[in-house]
């Protein structure tokens, strides 16, 4: 079989990571405006300063000092306020996407750029004409867009004064929002996603060590709020134009258990169930899953929700699934294993089996060809994969090419696999690549690990022209989109 002939070729990016624009136009902050840069060795740290004016610094997977309020501390350099400045440079930027034959770009709005503090009764006019802009400018190469509501960027008043997620109001902000950005954009959007990864809230147990009862209350807390507030937002879409799909995206864990031992097997089930169908389940079917309040328990928290919120989420269903795939990981019961994941702290255990990149991630096709043919049978739904790249260290050489084959092999032995799922009987609609252009790494905050088709020179401390240049990977994916996945060599 081959991929269908509609299929949407394409790239993802997230306004946090490529936007920039910090406090122009109205913009209000996010967290990662106060975010500094890390490495595959060293987590990202935010700076804050507390209530008796000392300043510090805290692990982005690590709970936030109470009384604290994020800040910007001279002398240090904060990636995602310029990113790669898509603000200014974003007809530039969709001109070389057209280029290589997009049919779907995937994009977030930034929401403190439509409500600064996100508590305001009215928008913010600048913010909401410049996506009217940016979609126009899609449209004008006939690409579709593709757009996150919230891709990990909450105002930061909303945060910081409002108790952020574990706060049920913010469902009607939320609502607030999304009713703007329906109306706004009716006929220039069609295709929506609510909270990007939303599940990725659930692997916060895996990289937060010591967490209180609290903390772990307020992870069920706010994912249940954030669920409640997707699903309100799909009634909302249906209702103002009947034609909107809005489907839910997930970060994928590809999971296998280390061994055949059976506590092995159970472990990797239980993960399973934990840190992906718990998110998917409850969106694509309306209701908690059996072993939720399991799973809550394990965790020593007890909640219980209202009934208007669940009845919301039997209303609001998703239309498809998107998802994230990098990489897969083991699981298991036994002690004293190598572990995997350096470049995003540690997922889970290596498996000797596969090869890895030098941010610790597992190079493993097979595994996205793995879970299509899971979520596929699970839910019965449209899918489409909305990251999915090699984050690679890319040298510019003295003509100005850069030699990315490595990420070439990468894609075409994914992009093999999803045909090989499409013979399967998967029902793919979409492929958009993640980090079409060079941004900045939401995990390590670098430069330096790129993933684009296109090279942005920039680095690591904002050193650079912002100049874009073509990677070999940019003529190769042309050539893959003319032919509709059929040529990859």
């Amino acid at each position: 079989m081959s991929f269908p002939k509609n299929f949407y070729w394409g790239g993802a990016t997230a306004a946090n990571q490529c936007e920039g624009g910090f406090g122009l136009d109205g913009k209000g902050a996010i967290s990662s405006d106060f975010t500094l840069a890390g490495s595959a060795k060293s987590p990202r740290y935010i700076t804050y300063i507390d209530k008796d004016g000392n300043v510090g610094k805290v692990s982005g997977f690590a709970p936030f000092p109470k009384d604290a309020k994020r800040t910007v501390l001279e002398d240090h350099y904060y990636p995602n306020q310029k990113a790669i400045d898509f603000y200014h440079r974003y007809k530039e930027d969709i001109a070389l996407f057209a280029e290589m034959g997009f049919k779907m770009y995937r994009m977030s709005i930034s929401w403190s750029r439509i409500f600064p503090k996100g508590i305001e009764e009215e928008p913010n006019e600048k913010g909401l004409q410049f996506y009217e802009d940016v979609f126009k400018e899609c449209r004008k190469y006939n690409i579709e867009p593709l757009v996150t509501l919230c891709h990990y960027d909450t105002p930061l008043y909303l945060e910081e004064e409002c108790g952020g997620w574990t706060n049920h109001d913010l469902i009607d902000y939320f609502q607030r929002y999304v009713e703007t950005v329906f109306k706004r954009y009716n006929g220039l959007v069609k295709y929506w996603l609510t909270f990007n990864e939303i599940n990725s809230l659930l692997m916060h147990f895996d990289f937060f060590k010591g967490m209180t009862e609290e903390d772990k209350r307020n992870i069920y807390l706010k994912l249940h709020h954030q669920m409640v507030a997707s699903a309100r937002a799909v009634k909302i879409a249906h209702s103002i134009n009947s034609e909107y799909e809005v489907g839910c995206m997930l970060a994928c864990p590809c999971n296998y258990p280390l061994t055949c031992d059976p506590k092995d097997i159970l472990a990797c089930q239980k993960k399973l169930q934990d840190t992906f169908f718990y998110s998917g389940d409850v969106m694509v079917r309306g209701s908690y899953p059996s072993y939720a309040v399991s799973a809550r328990k394990r965790s020593g928290v007890e909640l219980e929700f209202n009934e208007k919120d669940l009845e919301e989420l039997k209303e609001g269903i998703v239309d498809f699934i998107s998802f994230s795939y990098y990489s897969s990981s083991c699981v298991t019961t036994h002690k004293n294993v190598e572990m995997d994941g350096a470049g995003n702290l540690v997922l889970g255990a290596k498996n000797q089996y596969l090869t890895y990149s030098d941010w610790g991630w597992s190079l493993d096709p097979d595994g996205l060809r793995y879970i299509l043919n899971v979520l596929n049978d699970r839910y019965q739904l449209p899918l489409m994969i909305v990251e999915n790249g090699l984050g690679a260290i890319d040298h510019v050489e003295e003509d100005g090419s850069i030699h990315d084959q490595y990420r070439i092999e990468y894609l075409r032995q994914h992009i093999k696999a999803m045909e090989e799922a499409i013979d399967d009987g998967v029902d793919l609609r979409a492929y958009t690549a993640w980090g079409c252009i060079d941004l900045i790494s939401a995990s390590t905050g670098e430069m330096r690990k790129r993933y684009g088709f296109i090279y942005v020179d920039l680095d690591d401390e904002g050193n650079g022209t912002y100049n874009r240049y073509r990677k070999d990977s940019f003529y190769w994916y042309k050539k893959v989109i003319a032919s509709n996945g059929k040529d990859l060599d």
